[in-house]
């Protein structure tokens, strides 16, 4: 087997969707040798900023000299991108070995019950951060919390950022619901810490922290001072949620003031408020995929960038809402570029230019064919925003020469999920 004959492999387990629960994950770890019984978990679930969070927390312990395991998702190009060690990508031949270990075990599942593409990406990622012997696996769960796969660990310490409209045919269609299933992830007696600000959302998390006699830290305010290399300010929100983590964690994992500053001087998480300055030209990259992303993207862009003429990219997945990102979005730019995701769940680009035409009547506003041509059009323009969606991020980071991978995997990002098993 060759890297690419593993990508279509993994790529091939799309067949079997998404199925929310942890019996097959629970299975294929105890057949690989339950890999997570020799690891130590920070688990993190929120609806917006969990990667920024994973990787704060991923910066600040790697400064205090341990080796850390960093598992995320979705990934921006590259597969590689999910598993890391002290941010060094997984390696090609060592992605080829953990299939061709996996793949037999899969013959002790029945053909109705086979993994997940999710399920078994979660137990190489197990297997791989047990050989290299991490001292630490900052750990992102997938959807959800209580029946994601990442849930079969019992962490240091359970971390939710925030609660909000996303996902909702399958974590429910009210912010308490949505809650409940994140909470899921909070385990007998372990801190759980949070930045999550609705008063409804968080009396979940705190009643079920109460059933659990999980000791609870709740991050809350507004004008944090912890200051990281994110910008915006909702990411100095995460780097107080992180921060807070830390310092529960002191005993356990004892990080000097000094170190901490260190991890936070230097993290580096592409495709958030990420700003590309080429041939005079600034593009801000910003993976903004639900209405609360919008709107910390917005809050940004008017603080950050007020005087500026804006041209805005835009593409959308299509179970996202789509009309209301647009809305809160338009009136940012003079010049409207609606373009495909490349994705079978693309919103169309028509469908978005009208939304945007009806938010803002004054701007240019066009549909593109691809995000190729949008890109030629806007090559003189001063200030581009490309937003919407991770996956357009990914391909932006592609199209500008800023990706390391050589071929793009983001195909492997797509799923589809069986929302009655969600429940």
């Amino acid at each position: 087997m060759i890297y690419s004959d593993a990508i279509q492999f993994l790529y091939g387990l799309r067949l079997f969707g998404a199925k929310f629960g942890l019996e097959n994950t629970f299975k294929l770890a105890a057949l690989a040798g339950n890999p997570q019984e020799k690891l130590r978990f920070i688990h993190v679930a929120g609806t917006n900023g969990k990667g920024s969070t994973c990787a704060v927390l991923e910066n600040i312990y790697r400064a205090a000299g341990l080796r850390i395991g960093l598992f995320t998702s979705p990934h921006l190009v590259s597969f590689r991108e999910r598993i890391q060690i002290n941010r060094q990508l997984i390696s090609e031949n060592e992605v080829v070995r953990l299939v061709e270990e996996l793949q037999p075990l899969f013959k002790q599942f029945p053909e109705n019950h086979h993994p997940t593409f999710f399920e078994v990406v979660t137990v190489m990622a197990l297997k791989f951060f047990a050989e290299q012997k991490c001292d630490l696996v900052i750990w992102e769960t997938g959807l959800g919390g209580r029946l994601d796969a990442t849930n079969i660990i019992t962490p240091l310490a359970s971390v939710i950022t925030n609660i909000a409209f996303d996902h909702q045919q399958w974590l429910g269609d009210t912010l308490e619901k949505i809650a409940f299933e994140k909470a899921g992830m909070i385990k007998n007696g372990i801190p759980i810490v949070t930045a999550v600000e609705n008063a409804e959302a968080f009396a979940v998390i705190e009643k079920i922290a109460r059933e659990k006699n999980a000791p609870l830290t709740r991050v809350q305010g507004s004008g944090f001072k912890v200051q990281s290399s994110l910008s915006g300010e909702h990411q100095k929100r995460n780097a107080a949620l992180s921060v807070a983590t830390v310092e529960v964690l002191q005993k356990q994992m004892p990080v000097s003031q000094k170190q901490i500053e260190i991890g936070l001087k230097n993290v580096n998480w592409p495709g958030r408020l990420q700003l590309i300055e080429r041939s005079g030209q600034k593009i801000l990259l910003d993976g903004a995929r639900n209405v609360a992303g919008a709107n910390a993207l917005r809050g940004a862009i008017e603080k950050n960038f007020g005087s500026m003429k804006r041209t805005l990219v835009l593409g959308i997945l299509q179970d996202k809402d789509w009309q209301h990102i647009c809305e809160i979005l338009a009136p940012l730019a003079g010049k409207i570029f609606c373009v495909p995701v490349s994705s079978e769940r693309t919103a169309n680009p028509i469908e978005l230019a009208n939304v945007c035409r009806a938010a803002n009547p004054s701007a240019k506003i066009f549909a593109e064919k691809s995000l190729v041509d949008a890109l030629q059009k806007i090559s003189g323009d001063h200030f581009v925003v490309i937003t919407g969606s991770l996956y357009l991020v990914g391909e932006a980071l592609e199209l500008l020469g800023l990706s390391p991978a050589a071929k793009s995997e983001r195909e492997l990002n797509e799923w589809s999920a069986h929302p009655a098993s969600a429940r």
